[in-house]
């Protein structure tokens, strides 16, 4: 599911065919989707029994850098060593400018994404405010300050705060100002930049937010129907439960409403 933000609104695009369908109008309307049995991997197009890693066959999985360890823990980037799996991929895409943000999406958590990515990156978390920090040259500089972070400050998200909207307010700038002095040193080593960005908040279209957390899965229920009352992060909140659509990149599925 593709995301932009419109005036501080979230707005979601869900490929369908060749098409890019506007989920935010159908906020309030019943829908179905269905699942026909086909997953077909993203990258190399042929058909595969099992999804690894949002959207790959196993053979993919193992060989794309994508889909390597150092993509979930940027710290232990090997491209140096000359053993990544696709050094030009690495070269592509870990070696430009990466941002360390704060975001507050079931409290306050550190993050790290390409400069490119944003704010998408932001909206995929369901984060209601988040503040750039610190912008470094490549990946594994982001990764190796957001190591040093997470001693004084959370890098994972309360998915199921996030999506019954129960997050915890908190002051981004001021735990901003107090996270850096406490790393000031790794900052001058690593050459980061020190940003001065104001705090950007996001809304999602949600009517309303689930009060209890029931997962949708296209495994066990090949058919999902209900009235979409919002969509956060990488979720259709129905009134039947929360489906992570991310998590289905690569299922051939029919929506109706």
């Amino acid at each position: 599911m593709h995301a932009h933000l419109n005036n501080s609104v979230a707005q979601y695009q869900l490929p369908i065919g060749d098409k890019l369908l506007t989920m935010n109008d159908l906020v309030g309307e019943q829908i179905s989707l269905e699942f026909n049995g086909e997953i077909i991997c993203s990258n190399c197009k042929k058909r595969t029994n099992k999804s690894y890693s949002q959207g790959f066959c196993y053979p993919c999985c193992q060989r794309l850098a994508w889909c390597d360890l150092c993509i979930m823990k940027p710290e232990t980037c090997h491209h140096h060593l000359g053993t990544c799996r696709e050094p030009q991929w690495g070269l592509d895409n870990c070696f430009n400018p990466h941002i360390v943000y704060l975001a507050n999406s079931s409290g306050v958590k550190v993050g790290i994404t390409r400069k490119s990515n944003i704010p998408s990156r932001w909206i995929d978390q369901g984060a209601i405010a988040t503040l750039p920090i610190l912008e470094v040259s490549n990946r594994l500089k982001s990764g190796q300050i957001e190591i040093a972070l997470k001693d004084y400050v959370n890098d994972k998200t309360n998915w199921r705060k996030m999506l019954k909207n129960k997050v915890e307010y908190a002051n981004l700038g001021t735990t901003r100002d107090a996270l850096l002095k406490k790393i000031s040193h790794l900052i001058d080593t690593l050459g980061a930049i020190v940003l001065d960005n104001e705090v950007l908040e996001i809304n999602y279209p949600v009517v309303e937010y689930p009060s209890k957390i029931i997962s949708l899965n296209f495994d066990k229920t090949p058919k999902i129907e209900g009235v979409l009352q919002g969509i956060k992060g990488q979720y259709l909140l129905l009134d039947t439960g929360v489906l992570n659509i991310r998590k289905f990149s690569s299922y051939h599925i029919t929506l109706t409403y």
